[in-house]
């Protein structure tokens, strides 16, 4: 083929790719106004009744991750804000030995596999946390989570890792919920799943799912309630620097849009100017502000978050998690560093990290890592 042939054909095979990505773009709708209906107090009564403590006085939480790729707030979130709490036992759990890499960023290392767990705690635990996963179906973890089941244990799966328990078998005929990018593909694979719109929250039989990753917090709060009553859950969410949280949700907010769609692209093609932006991790801090944060940094298409320490010992953090550093440094750039959130609350450290990232990169990516931790836009409740 002669060189000008070539050329002229890759113009045209070019030139049909971008209309027909222009075509599917502008078939997106445009982002929605956010109208969230109120939820009865019947329903929420219903909930809190769902999520009583199966087993002992004072339950065992697990939290289930696997090795190479767990959600970062879906698995620290809970534990954080229970251990805070003081309300249960709680451990952090991996498939295998080794540390747990979560995604997009933070490696943390956990209290026991799942095979110590099972060994130290025959009777299994009173609920059991599931995270989003790079793999839906690890065949330990989807052997364990029917084991859980069977022996009483209640399940909550925090945004996609509904299609984790799903791939067990535990939301067959039940209502649910999930993160709003994967509903159509949890449906399609089990069509027997009765799914709930507008709510943050659902639960159904001893399975409790929720929608994206900050759905993780209002969660855990309606857990601490069902546990230890409104005032202790109360006193934890003003720790968290919330007035309210509820189930309330407006699920037609968070769609694939045209907007969100260009963002991500655009911030794609940007690859040779991706950031890397520096968090100190000091021994103490807020486990909960930082899995935000670093999630929100990491999210934008044009940064990701690393984690440095003067030393390559994992840091503790308030409520005994071990994060391991990426990188040893003494310092970071100045200008590629993440602000201190260390005199703020885990809820005002995600929302000064999200204007943070609106001043850096624009608005719109601002609202695409939003859009992907399924944040509703208050300013007071989750």
């Amino acid at each position: 083929m002669k060189p000008r042939t070539f050329l002229a054909g890759s113009a045209v095979a070019l030139a049909l790719l971008l209309l027909g990505f222009g075509g599917w773009l502008f078939s997106l709708p445009p982002a929605s106004v956010v109208s969230a209906p109120q939820v009865p107090e019947s329903e929420m009564a219903a909930m809190l009744a769902g999520l009583q403590p199966p087993k002992r006085a004072r339950p065992l939480v697990a939290v289930v991750g696997i090795n190479d790729a767990t959600e970062t707030n879906d698995y620290l979130m809970p534990a954080g804000i229970l251990r805070r709490a003081g309300v249960a036992d709680v451990l952090l759990l991996a498939s295998g030995p080794g540390s747990v890499q979560l995604y997009p960023a933070l490696t943390v290392l956990p209290d026991a596999t799942l095979a110590e767990f099972d060994q130290q705690h025959p009777q299994g635990a009173d609920y059991v946390i599931v995270p989003a996963m790079s793999r839906d179906d690890d065949p330990t973890v989807v052997a364990w989570l029917q084991r859980q089941a069977a022996g009483g244990a209640t399940i909550i799966a925090v945004c996609a890792g509904a299609k984790v328990a799903a791939a067990a078998g535990l939301l067959d005929g039940r209502r649910a919920t999930t993160h709003w990018y994967y509903v159509k593909e949890l449906l399609r694979r089990h069509p027997s799943i009765d799914y709930v719109p507008d709510r943050r929250m659902v639960v159904d039989r001893g399975v409790a799912t929720t929608t994206g990753i900050t759905a993780a917090m209002p969660m855990t709060l309606t857990l601490i309630q069902a546990i230890a009553g409104r005032a202790k859950a109360e006193d934890v969410a003003h720790q968290l620097g919330l007035t309210s949280w509820d189930a309330r949700h407006d699920s037609s907010a968070f769609r694939f849009t045209r907007p969100f769609a260009t963002t991500v692209l655009e911030n794609r093609l940007a690859f040779w100017n991706h950031e890397k932006m520096g968090i100190e991790l000091r021994p103490g801090m807020d486990e909960v502000a930082l899995g935000l944060v670093a999630d929100a940094w990491s999210r934008t298409y044009r940064s990701g978050a690393v984690t440095f320490a003067g030393a390559a010992q994992p840091v503790t953090t308030s409520q005994g998690v071990r994060i391991v550093p990426d990188r040893v440094a003494a310092s970071w750039t100045l200008d590629d560093r993440v602000e201190s959130f260390a005199e703020r609350t885990p809820a005002h450290a995600l929302r000064h990290a999200l204007q943070a990232i609106a001043v850096r990169y624009g608005q719109r990516t601002g609202d695409v890592v939003r859009m992907q931790l399924e944040y509703p836009p208050s300013p007071v409740r989750l």
